[in-house]
Order: structure tokens, then sequence, then C-alpha cells
């Protein structure tokens, strides 16, 4: 080792999972070989919203002991589990895993039960102490890399995040073909949740979803205003009501405007799913003098125009 190096951060928990509703049992979802693609999206894509980054925390393998699904988690940065936690604690990581399992499954909301423990210590009765949970899970050492299984979903998320990227058209519904894997963006041939149609400046445009394409243009010029904007769409969005807004520009200030705006969009993309539409981001952005990014956005004018 080189002088002055220090190991890196790295630490382990347990997170158990149990739905209070008769009709659904997690183990016996995963257990099904259609259904465990769904439910390894919903929550590989629930710890991403925790830490706000999709390598923010690893999953290293999934145990069924009904009637709670157990899933081994790794952390490899002291910042990432201090995130992962503040969102455990918060209850916006259960309301995150509950809201991509529904997406997921087509199915209605999916009331959970959470606990989490590193070793033999039960962090909910902690909680309130953030460095002592911290301590603990530092104690508890990953044990393991991820099991075959586990890499053979991931592998299965980045070929189809691949295929996506150079067709975002692809049609279907059934989720076992785990489409949009680690991006929430839903297919753009999928039925729309509200309006099909929306005027913007006389002309009529197909209320589509917002696409990768949008949130990366978003990000790119909207500056400053990200925070006046996800103000606006607040106001039919759970996920980024107070303090959410804040939170999201304390966490990504060193990250510059670009990330903090395309973390507040993503947010907006992961709560809503289907209902995350062009026509909401339009109106959000005609609300705060953003006209030349909505037209871009719809393609009335080319980047170099908007400022």
């Amino acid at each position: 080792k080189m002088a002055g190096s220090s190991p890196p951060w790295t630490g382990s928990a347990y997170l158990f999972l149990q739905s209070t509703c008769k009709t659904v049992t997690l183990p016996s979802l995963y257990e099904c070989s259609q259904k465990k693609p769904c439910v390894f999206k919903a929550l590989k894509l629930a710890l991403a919203d925790s830490t706000g980054s999709v390598n923010g925390v690893d999953m290293l393998k999934v145990h069924c002991s009904h009637p709670h699904l157990i899933v081994q988690l790794r952390f490899c940065r002291r910042e990432n589990c201090r995130r992962f936690l503040r969102s455990y604690r918060e209850g916006a990581l259960q309301k995150s895993l509950q809201s991509h399992l529904q997406l997921s499954l087509a199915t209605t909301m999916v009331p959970l039960e959470v606990e989490l423990k590193a070793g033999s210590e039960h962090l909910d009765k902690m909680l309130k102490d953030e460095d002592r949970c911290l301590e603990c899970i530092y104690r508890e050492k990953p044990d393991r890399l991820p099991d075959e299984e586990i890499m053979e979903l991931e592998e299965r998320l980045k070929s189809l995040m691949l295929h996506q990227s150079t067709n975002n058209n692809v049609a279907g519904k059934d989720c076992s073909s785990l489409k949009s894997p680690s991006q929430p963006y839903p297919p753009q041939g999928s039925s729309l949740p509200t309006e099909l149609t929306f005027i913007f400046q006389g002309q009529q445009f197909d209320n589509r979803t917002i696409t990768p394409d949008d949130h990366q243009k978003f990000a790119k010029s909207v500056s400053k205003k990200w925070k006046q904007v996800g103000r606006s769409l607040q106001r039919s969005c759970r996920a980024l009501r107070d303090p959410a807004i804040d939170t999201v520009a304390l966490e990504y200030e060193r990250e510059g405007l670009y990330e903090q705006a395309y973390q507040m969009l993503l947010r907006f993309i992961q709560s809503e799913g289907k209902r995350a539409t062009i026509a909401r981001l339009v109106t959000a952005l005609e609300e705060n003098g953003l006209v030349s990014l909505a037209e871009e956005l719809l393609g009335l004018h080319s980047s170099e125009e908007c400022s």
C-alpha cells in the first residue's frame, strides 16, 4: 500500500421487506421466474433513488424467507450510506419501493413494512443517531461478491438499457422483458394516462412521456431556474414537496446546475411514471418564462436558439 493511503469505506446491512397486503407475498413474486425481474428492477430503482446514484449501493444477494424478502446491501462510500440512511429514516425509501413495485408489477399499491439490520443491531431503534448507524454498518464488512443470480439480472438490465437507448419506441408492456431497466422512462408507445394531446402556442402536440433526450436537454438549458420549475411541478408531485428540492440542491451543489436540474427531474419522472408527461413539463416551463426551452423540447427550433 502507498504511504498515507487508507482502505476504502465499506459496510453492509440487511433490508427486510414484507408486504402487508394479504394478496401480495414478495418472496413468492421473487421466486416466480416471470416476476423476479420486475421485483429486481423495482429494488434497483428505489435504491438508486435513496442515494441519488445507480451505483450508490450494491445488492449482493436477495434472500426469500417467508414472509420477508431480505436484501443484502453493500455500501462503498460513507456519503452514499449516509444518504441511504436519511432516505430510509424519512420514509422516502419505503415510498419509492412501493411506487416502483406498483409500476413494475402493473398492480395496485403494494403496502410495505421495512426493517434495517447490521449484524445483530436493529438500526430502526437508532435511526436518529446517524453516526452510530454508520458505525454499525461499517463494522459489518461485506462477506461476499454479488451472487450469480444478481449478476445475471444486472446484465439483463444493462443489455436492455443499451437496447432502449438505440430504440426508444420499444412496444409492449410485459414486465418480464424489463423495458426501461435502470432508467425510469416509460416506453413512448405506451398508452398515456392523461390527455392524449395538448395545445402550445396554438399548435397541437402529442402528450408523450418525457424521454431521456428531453431529460438531458432540460438539465443542460434550464440553468438557475431549475428550482422554480421544480416548485411548479411540486404542486402535483409529492416526490418534489419540501424539503425535496432543497435537498437536491444541497446534495448536488458541488456537481453544478446540470446535475441538480437532472436529479430534480429524475425524481419527478421516477415518482410519476407514465404520468410524467411532456405537457406537465411544458406547463411548468411556461410558468417560469422558459418558453424557448419548451419550444426546444417540442422540436420547434434548434438547441442553438435556446438561451
